[in-house]
Formats: C-alpha cells, structure tokens, sequence
C-alpha cells in the first residue's frame, strides 16, 4: 500500500505551480502576461532566461523525486523490477506528476505543458526510463539550438520519446537471447504510457503549433513587456 501513495503525492507535487509562485515573488502574475501559461517558457520570456532554468529545474524536480522515491520504496520492499504489475505502480506515479502539472486542480485545470515534469518523470524512473529522458532531453536541446523555438523542440522531444523506447527494448531484448520475448513484453506498458505522455506534450502544444504554421510563434530570447 505505501509505494500506491506515492501516486496521489506525485500528483499533488506536481501541482505546485513553480512558474505562478516564481513570478508571484516578483510581483507578477504571469497569467496575464505573455501565453498567460505558468510554464517555464513563458516565464522566461517574460522575467528572462535565468528564470525560465529556475522555474524549469523546479518543475523538473517536482517530477523527478517522487517518481525516483516510488521506485526507492518499490526496492525496499523487495519489489523492484520493471515487470508487471509492480511497473504500473511506478507509471502510475510518473504520469501522476505530469498530470498534476498540466491539469493543476488549484488553477482551475490550467497548469503548464508538461514538457519539463515529463523529463523529470521519466529520469526518475530510474534506470528503465532514465536514457529515453536522457535522449529527448538532448533532442529537446539540439533542435533549440538549431531552430531556437521552445515549442518545436518541445515537440520534437515528445515525438521522440516512443522512438527512444523502442530502441531501448530492442538493445535489451539482443542482450536477453532466450528471453527477448519476455524482455519485449514487459517493455510493452513502458511503450505505451510513453507514447500517451508524448500526445499529451504535443496536445498541449496545439496552440504553438498554429502559431508555428502562421509564423507568429516567438523565438527563444524574445521578452514579453510586462507594462
């Protein structure tokens, strides 16, 4: 019963509006400024870059440790493995992060769009998620780096998570000779919540995306006027 309560404390973690309390201690109420979104995105174009790493760590974090805790609890009570059921205990409290996090209860449903509670999630699922979290994060750089929109390589990142699955499976599975059925198997949760968790990133991108197609979306670095 105790790893089960990690599910509904990931999702109150989750719920901690980072971005709204950052800005709120700035006198700022970021809903009415910028996209009105309390992401890290957001935050940083409207307090600046600095702002947007601080409030993107925390909704990292917030992700991160009670996930990793969940698995930690899993192991001490002798149950620690990616096989089922014990693997939907443990997704069950990554996904509840995220979803506290885009769905906030305390804002009405309006919370921010899960791009940085989903890398954290899913390191802290640790090591079974830990490299495809790994991958899309650098994903999520590269294609910052080249392109310099947040939400495309938001989106890249998300589209990207399944594939990093996928490949990982296969890896293990060779390795596993004689039980690569097995191995593939009890990879099949882990593919699936992966995959839901991606359209749910580009789901909360809808909006990004017009912009991106009208041509109107903003770049990374581009301030938002506060006055």
């Amino acid at each position: 019963m105790i790893p089960l309560l990690y599910i509904p404390i990931a999702f109150l973690c989750g719920s901690i509006p980072s971005g709204l309390l950052i800005c709120k201690a700035k006198g700022i109420d970021i809903r009415k400024h910028g996209s009105g979104n309390i992401g890290a995105t957001n935050v940083g174009r409207v307090l600046g870059r600095k702002w947007f790493f601080i409030c993107f760590f925390c909704d990292f974090a917030k992700a991160c440790v009670p996930t990793l805790l969940c698995g930690r609890q899993l192991e001490m009570l002798g149950r620690f493995d990616v096989l089922w059921p014990h693997s939907l205990i443990w997704l069950g409290a990554m996904v509840a992060a995220v979803l506290g996090n885009v769905f906030n209860p305390w804002l009405g449903g309006k919370g921010g769009k899960g791009v940085a509670t989903s890398i954290g999630a899913l390191i802290g699922v640790f090591p079974a998620l830990a490299i495809p979290g790994l991958g899309i994060l650098l994903v999520w750089i590269v294609v910052l780096k080249i392109w310099r929109y947040i939400s495309s390589a938001s989106i890249a990142a998300a589209v990207a998570l399944p594939v990093f699955i996928i490949v990982q499976s296969v890896i293990v599975a060779r390795r596993a000779t004689e039980f690569d059925s097995i191995v593939l198997l009890n990879a099949t949760p882990f593919l699936v919540v992966g995959t839901l968790l991606a359209a749910l990133v580009v789901f909360t991108h809808r909006a990004n995306i017009k912009r991106l197609i009208a041509g109107t979306e903003p770049k990374v670095g581009q301030r938002v006027s506060t006055t």
